[in-house]
């Protein structure tokens, strides 16, 4: 039986990811910190399903801790990785860069030389659209030059691509190295824009939209994101890519917050706002790669998917949830 170790194992990409390898027979090592930059219990929800079975192990520790990474090494047999752990969000990365660093380079460091003491060869791991700042281009695809990061989460995620090259070249590991374009979906983090903007609508208070409305997002359904990462996981023609998993149909704030009232039936009291720092004009994903060498096909819209989310969200809210201790 294969044994995959997920970081970030709790959080939103992470859970829906183990759920589904637990579906397929497949042990998953989770690792997650349970920090405080959304409530935990959020987390421990997420992962209330998994801690059930049999083929499921969580660690609460921090990747920032080299001790807390060998731990899981040393107690498992693990044979691949899917380093999800982050610091997200473009906005407080510019209020607290060295925490950013310190999570999403040292901690990708810890990793990556745990990897190499134990012998654990292949990795998956989250990098980000936002690694293309205010491109011109009318599609990013992943030869584009991306020297111009414009947050610093963007910088460690572009810092990320290269160290992990470096790792794949010294010590013979497959990398590969996944862009997300804006995910969403149920368990979406509630901080994010979907999640906050159908929360704020359906209990009648305004939201915030920044700038014109004209802003674009290559919106990416959580199945979608899942579906790609299981496809690197089989993936064998070379030992190091870059891959773009976006939507392929960008969305305009505006178009999205229609979007969103159209599903609720709702209209939005809308606050207008400046631009703010580190928020990038658009994402538009050049897919064609991950199609030709994975596979990779987004298989739901943006509007089917704003309707699964909002099924799932009132859901919640009309049963009690059962959250772990």
């Amino acid at each position: 039986m294969q044994t995959i170790m997920i970081t970030g194992g709790a959080g939103f990409i992470g859970s829906s990811l183990a759920d589904k390898l637990l579906s397929m027979g497949i042990k998953v090592i989770a690792i997650d910190n349970f920090n405080d930059y959304y409530d935990p219990s959020i987390k421990k929800d997420n992962v209330y399903q998994a801690l059930q079975d049999p083929n499921y192990k969580l660690y609460e520790g921090n990747i920032e801790k080299i001790a807390d990474v060998e731990k899981v090494f040393a107690e498992n047999k693990i044979d691949m990785v899917v380093h999800l752990a982050a610091r997200a969000g473009v906005r407080p990365s510019i209020e607290a860069p060295l925490a950013y660093a310190m999570t999403n380079i040292i901690g990708t460091l810890n990793i990556l030389e745990m990897m190499k003491k134990y012998n654990v060869k292949r990795m998956s791991m989250a990098s980000s659209s936002s690694v293309y700042g205010n491109c011109k281009a009318k599609k990013f695809s992943e030869d584009l030059n991306i020297r111009e990061p414009i947050s610093p989460y963007a910088a460690t995620k572009s810092a990320d691509e290269q160290i992990c090259y470096t790792y794949h070249h010294l010590y013979d590991m497959e990398i590969y190295m996944l862009r997300f374009f804006t995910v969403f979906g149920p368990r979406q983090r509630p901080d994010l824009a979907i999640n906050k903007f159908t929360r704020l609508i359906m209990e009648n208070k305004p939201i915030d939209m920044y700038g014109d409305g004209t802003t674009m997002r290559d919106y990416t359904y959580i199945d979608d994101i899942v579906d790609g990462i299981m496809a690197t996981l089989q993936y064998q023609q070379t030992g190091y890519e870059i891959f773009n998993l976006g939507g392929g149909s960008p969305i305009t704030l505006k178009e999205m917050i229609a979007t969103i009232e159209k599903v609720l039936g709702k209209k939005a009291q809308i606050h207008q706002m400046p631009m703010q720092l580190g928020d990038v004009d658009k994402t538009v994903s050049d897919i064609s790669k991950a199609q030709r060498l994975l596979g990779y096909q987004p298989k739901t819209s943006f509007e089917e998917g704003v309707k699964k989310f909002v099924a799932w969200k009132f859901s919640l809210d009309s049963k009690p949830r059962d959250i772990a201790a």
